[in-house]
């Protein structure tokens, strides 16, 4: 027989134990707090990661050693991990139960009580230790003396044995198993996935039972002093009071409220002094642990143990709250606040959420392009979208992909759904933007046009005016309506962006289109608007037929008479965000899109465009062929459009500077910043440069009001940033547009990429999305060069991001460490920049 290697292993938990988080796990350490703290907390061991990894590898702690601490030999086991957010396996009660303490419990808490024990016991063991098929040992909400028998028989059936009867025996196989489940390959990939390193070690922390059932005043229970989904100061819980207990299976007729309640007894009613003292423990540990906490807790004979105490769990609006009311109580520093807030988590708060609690019918799974739920009715187009919310009607936009002609559709759509594209695709960005919730890459979706419906994955059909819920913050869709739970911008989410503005080191601006965009970012206190894309602007009814005209004009004095006609409209845009921002810098990116985009590219569209015109439908036809290309992406588009067509930068010019004396004079001085779009050589900037300056010197001389501007370049192409030393001579600030620069850098379609990009990632091409997380090796080492080149030509340059990645934590580090002025992102994520920039700010090493 094979002798087993014995060692001591164990450590009693005591005041002054050598107990650490970093060897013993959170919850050994936590029992060690309590004791300090003078609660009534029963006899307790902790085996330390050491121990317990030497326990997966076959050797024993000295078990008859371990035994000997407690009164009585039955114990429970529950793991103790650094983190309880990486799990690990599930806490084993009743270990000691046999069939002899079973006949002495019978005579001392009775047989019901008794009965439960055992048999949760046996389950447990025959489950988690034996591993046997759940269900042969289900019951249901039977706990008699034939249940007991029925499982233990289905044990002796399965295993050929009898159930073990020793302690010592049943305990070190309780352990080995939870070692040996902790060590196994999935279990370490999942902590991995939430955040634990490879070799996180885990603790096990063994317990005197204290049973909470028989005669006299006993139960058990658990209680925590704040709203776990609002975070108010609420007392809340279970008790289970008598023979229920904590280790029975059925928990009704014992269970009654821990406040008093009309609708039955309650725990502040029969064991008032229990309850104060519940009280004053939360209390306690809410200022000597400066945390909200739940307490574990076990009445016997009118005796009050607590027998664990974690994090009470809490929503991410309840997490706010609770921080900043410690804070703001003096229990904990304001820095602390912040820190205990994760930033990409704010996305909950500033959003309509898909209420957890209730069901889920999931039809379509992609990606989580856009945070937010919202439930509304399909539509198939943009005009549908716009007639449903001109009906006052909620509609979701459902589209193979979106173009800029879908734009108008999305402005009254609640929320949209793509079969292709990925995380900074169009609708992607646009939604982000609007604050819409989105979910592109839909790829199991099959459209059926004829029918004005959609096949999904598991074959049910969605039909044009059926009722869905978007949820973009899982990437979800689902079949009906969805319960909700509103946006929580409330005193507490205002106090902990208050305090991290005051921390963070890197200004944080919002790119915002329209005057809503723009409002938005006001309200979330965005320092300035960083990219206006003014394209956007012309697609609305009214301007849509104009620029239109103008394309289709060949005379550049015609095109500029139909730019005339634009020019009142862009100037009461402009005047209208600098109104918004109230003297807040507002960097303005001139037309950027290829010009084929605003014409029809369907027949039926392009009729309608010809009768407008009133031009043969031949010569519409003739000119969308004129303007298609085979890349428009990389073809005549940016400051290549504005080079070729300056008419159009002309117009925009004059109206920017036209809204500047005009918005100066009703409020702040306004100071504009323009921003010239895809360059990659110096020369393209002095050419626009010139004209821009010509256009402000005769807004000057017509109005007789000066004025200042800054002009500067969206660093998009690589060549741009390794010559950004030539373009910042005639630059003031140099904007990484970090969405197009990827797309260069890797030679990647945005909108495509979605459709391999999870094969590449788990595969390790890419550790991740690029389009998603910054890539600081490559994009970012065209980052720094552009940065380090601007900076030495000119050193009073401003340097900053403007893309999606600006809104990611990831990104705001890179920027930090390279010096950057700012960084732009949509305005929802304006929250989630502020509370990262803050973070970062105060891990940063003290000098």
């Amino acid at each position: 027989m094979q002798k087993h290697v014995e060692f001591k292993g164990f450590t009693r938990i005591r005041r002054v134990a050598p107990i650490a988080v970093d060897t013993h796990g959170g919850r050994a350490k936590a029992l060690q707090r309590l004791i300090r703290l003078d609660f009534p907390v029963p006899q307790t061991v902790a085996l330390s990661f050491d121990s317990v990894h030497r326990i997966a590898a076959g050797e024993h702690p000295d078990i008859k050693g371990l035994l000997a601490t407690f009164e009585t030999p039955l114990v429970s086991v529950r793991p103790s991990s650094q983190d309880p957010d990486w799990g690990g396996p599930g806490a084993i009660l009743n270990i000691g139960m046999s069939n002899a303490r079973h006949a002495e419990l019978a005579e001392t808490h009775g047989e019901e009580a008794a009965n439960a024990l055992y048999l949760r016991f046996v389950q447990s063991y025959a489950i988690n230790v034996a591993r046997l098929d759940p269900e042969m040992f289900d019951v249901g909400n039977c706990i008699d003396k034939a249940a007991l028998r029925s499982a233990l028989n289905a044990y002796e059936s399965e295993t050929d044995d009898y159930f073990p009867q020793d302690p010592a025996a049943q305990l070190i196989e309780v352990l080995r198993s939870m070692a040996r489940a902790w060590e196994g390959t999935t279990a370490r990939l999942l902590r991995q996935a939430r955040g634990a390193p490879a070799d996180a070690g885990l603790g096990l922390v063994v317990q005197q039972m204290v049973l909470g059932v028989g005669p006299d005043e006993s139960g058990s229970g658990v209680i925590q002093f704040a709203d776990s989904t609002t975070g108010m100061r609420r007392i809340t819980g279970r008790y289970l009071g008598q023979s229920q207990g904590r280790d029975a299976l059925r928990a009704t007729d014992g269970a009654i409220y821990l406040t008093n309640d009309p609708r039955g007894p309650s725990l502040e009613g029969q064991l008032p002094d229990v309850f104060e003292k519940l009280k004053l423990f939360g209390e306690t540990c809410r200022t000597k642990l400066r945390e909200e906490m739940q307490l574990e807790f076990t009445v016997e004979r009118g005796q009050l143990h607590i027998l664990d105490i974690t994090r009470m769990p809490r929503s991410v609006r309840a997490g706010v709250r609770i921080a900043v009311a410690l804070a703001e109580d003096g229990v904990i520093e304001k820095r602390d606040a912040i820190l205990r807030v994760e930033p990409r988590s704010l996305s909950e708060l500033l959003h309509r959420q898909v209420d957890p609690r209730g069901e889920r019918d999931v039809i379509i799974r992609g990606i989580a392009a856009s945070p937010g739920a919202a439930v509304g009715r399909v539509v198939f187009s943009a005009s549908d979208a716009q007639a449903s919310a001109a009906r006052g009607d909620a509609c979701i936009l459902v589209r193979r992909e979106t173009t800029p002609e879908d734009i108008r559709g999305m402005h009254a759509a609640v929320g949209v759904v793509t079969e292709r594209g990925g995380v900074i695709s169009h609708a992607a960005v646009i939604a982000r933007g609007l604050g819409l919730p989105c979910v592109t890459g839909a790829s199991g979706i099959r459209f059926n046009m004829k029918d004005r419906s959609l096949k999904v994955p598991d074959g049910r059909v969605i039909r044009e005016g059926d009722l869905i819920t978007v949820d973009g913050s899982t990437g979800q869709v689902l079949a009906g309506a969805a319960d909700m739970l509103e946006p929580a911008l409330d005193d507490a989410f205002q106090a902990l962006m208050g305090w991290a503005e005051e921390i963070c080191n890197i200004g944080i601006r919002a790119n915002a289109d329209t005057p809503a965009d723009a409002q938005v970012a006001r309200n979330f206190a965005a320092q300035g608007i960083g990219l206006c894309r003014t394209e956007h602007m012309f697609f609305e009814e009214d301007r849509l037929t104009v620029m239109r005209e103008m394309i289709f004009t060949d005379d550049p004095q015609d095109r500029a008479a139909a730019l005339e006609r634009l020019l009142p409209m862009q100037r009461a845009d402009f005047i209208e965000l600098f109104r918004i921002m109230q003297g807040q810098p507002v960097c303005i990116r001139l037309f950027d899109p290829p010009l084929h985009e605003y014409l029809p590219s369907d027949r039926e569209g392009m009729r309608d465009l010809a009768e407008a015109l009133a031009v043969p439908l031949s010569d519409v036809t003739r000119r969308v062929e004129a303007l298609s290309e085979f890349n428009p992406m990389l073809g005549m588009r940016g400051v290549r459009l504005g080079i070729t067509v300056p008419e159009i930068y002309d117009m925009q010019a004059r109206a920017i500077f036209e809204a500047t004396v005009e918005a100066s004079k009703q409020g702040e001085t306004v100071a504009p910043e323009i921003m010239i779009p895809l360059v990659s050589a110096k020369r393209e900037v002095e050419i626009v440069k010139a004209r821009v300056d010509a256009v402000a010197a005769a807004v000057r001389t017509e109005r007789g009001v000066d004025f200042t501007y800054r002009l500067g370049v969206m660093v998009e192409t690589p060549r741009a940033a390794l010559r950004a030393h030539d373009i910042a001579q005639h630059a003031a600030f140099l904007s990484f547009g970090t969405n197009d620069l990827t797309q260069m850098t890797y030679g990647l379609s945005r909108d495509d990429a979605g459709r391999f990009m999870g094969d590449y990632i788990s595969k390790g091409v890419f550790a991740e999305d690029p389009f998603h997380i910054l890539d600081t090796e490559g994009v970012g080492e065209l980052l720094t060069i552009g940065a380090e080149r601007g900076r030495k030509a000119r050193p009073d340059i401003t340097l900053s991001i403007c893309g999606e990645h600006g809104g990611n934590p990831e990104s705001i580090a890179f920027c930090i460490a390279a010096g950057f002025d700012y960084v732009s992102c949509s305005p929802y994520r304006v929250p989630v920049a502020r509370l990262a920039a803050a973070h970062l700010a105060l891990k940063q090493p003290v000098a």
